[in-house]
């Protein structure tokens, strides 16, 4: 049967608005969008987008053919109710298509089994004066399968364009794909946010690109018409999604080898978000032997920091907003990562003193350690004073002081460098003296008490030795 077996009829788009902004390239966009649609709706052959040699573009896919019907529908019932994975729902698409590719004096022609549809300007039912877009549309079945879109006049460049917003044309590398979406290799340019396969934005820092296919309600009700230059806020929670149930080794390795660069400033902008930073820091501890300290912890405690170095550890300095994460992780029952305290309290654990005999000290070392019953007596302590000894080695305390009140054994401990200087072997021994009398850690409020009230005793001391009278 030929195609003038039926007279055509014509059918009013009804289209009231016009989208003014719309290039040929988005119209385009939205014939390859129904096209991709009729292919995962239908589970046929990959469509088709090739030029014809009189230089006619064709947009076809393989599924059951446009018909009138789809011309009038406001909603698309059956994409709605659809898996993710569908682009278009919105029922739009198509008449926005048609009415661009017109303004721009394009011509359409579709060809379908149900019949041939063409755009033409006519009259509106009962209007003469009113002119608007109809479908001319020739009922006659044609033998074929699927819907061949002919495009008349339109650039190449228009169509690359096109072609170039959805992922099935972008050359993307799919690292890997999980139930909330696909994680994509980023190229040498802007990372890249589809949703459904579709360009949605560009991120200029991202570590990743993205391909969203589990929306949220919250992201349907966000995702505006054009689906173009979509606002972060609209896809944020679903790439954390994404990373969070990401079990392939690149992608942990790519987050896990972010964390360092927060010193030179180059971190990705998912690096921003706590709970991602907070899986890049457990990659990294799983990966490589380093501690977690803050900017406050390397100027504050050099020595803690130098010792860690020396047992192989690497600090990596993070903000204390991720110090507190990492210690709730721990108090929640989570992965205990390395800080500050996890490694002093492990050192201290398998920790031994090398302690030094008085007659193995240099015989400045002996003068410097034979005042130690004077300085005790400017105390004024009566009774059994703790035994002071020295050692090599000591443990690692919140305060990094050389010296320590170690109960277990009992005794004071000072490091053997501080008899090298009368003046800082008798501040240690002081102060350890202190911690043994009040039986009071370090920055505790008791313990500032009973420090200041040996310093008290002390001066008055020094002040009757100079003979002052008090």
């Amino acid at each position: 049967m030929s195609t003038t077996d039926v007279a055509p009829r014509l059918f009013d788009l009804n289209i009231e608005e016009i989208l003014d902004n719309w290039e040929v390239y988005h119209g385009i966009r939205e014939l390859i969008a129904n096209a991709l649609d009729e292919q995962v709706l239908t589970n046929t052959a990959p469509i088709a987008i090739t030029k014809a040699p009189d230089g006619e573009w064709h947009i076809r896919d393989f599924g059951r053919g446009i018909s009138i019907e789809h011309f009038t529908l406001n909603e698309n019932d059956e994409k709605l109710r659809a898996p993710d994975g569908i682009i278009g729902k919105f029922g739009v698409g198509l008449k926005d298509a048609l009415a661009t590719l017109a303004r721009h004096e394009k011509g359409v022609v579709i060809l379908s089994q149900h019949g041939t549809f063409r755009l033409r300007a006519a009259a509106k039912h009962g209007f003469d004066d009113i002119v608007t877009l109809h479908v001319e549309y020739r009922a006659t079945p044609l033998a074929m399968q699927g819907t061949d879109v002919i495009l008349l006049g339109v650039a190449d460049d228009d169509i690359n364009r096109a072609k170039s917003l959805f992922l099935a044309f972008a050359d993307e590398a799919v690292v890997e794909s999980t139930v909330y979406g696909q994680i994509i290799r980023r190229k040498a340019e802007a990372a890249r946010v589809y949703i459904n396969g579709v360009l949605a934005s560009e991120e200029p820092n991202f570590l990743f690109s993205y391909n969203i296919t589990s929306l949220t309600d919250a992201m349907k009700k966000r995702l505006n018409r054009e689906r173009l230059n979509v606002g972060r806020t609209t896809y944020t929670d679903r790439v954390k999604a994404i990373l969070r149930v990401a079990t392939s080794k690149t992608v942990q390795d790519a987050l896990a080898d972010q964390v360092p660069l927060r010193a030179t400033g180059n971190q990705a902008d998912e690096m921003e978000w706590l709970e991602i930073s907070q899986l890049a820091f457990n990659y990294l501890h799983q990966r490589k032997q380093v501690a977690f300290v803050t900017e406050q912890e390397v100027f504050r405690r050099p020595e803690v920091i130098d010792n860690l170095k020396r047992d192989g550890l690497t600090p990596v300095v993070v903000s204390d907003a991720h110090r507190a994460k990492i210690e709730k992780q721990a108090r929640t029952g989570g992965p205990k990562l390395r800080t500050v305290e996890t490694y002093v309290e492990d050192f201290n654990k398998s920790f031994e003193y090398r302690f030094v005999d008085a007659d193995q000290l240099s015989r400045a070392e002996r003068r410097v350690y034979d005042l130690t019953p004077k300085i005790t007596a400017l105390l004024g302590t009566s009774g059994t004073v703790p035994k002071v000894r020295i050692s090599e080695t000591m443990r690692i305390t919140v305060d990094n002081t050389a010296g320590v009140w170690d109960p277990e054994l009992p005794g004071i401990v000072i490091l053997r460098r501080q008899l090298s200087d009368p003046e800082s072997y008798a501040g240690t021994l002081l102060h350890e003296l202190t911690h043994a009398m009040s039986k009071r850690s370090d920055v505790s409020r008791e313990f500032e008490s009973a420090l200041t009230e040996n310093l008290g005793k002390v001066a008055i001391s020094a002040l009757r030795s100079a003979g002052i009278r008090i």
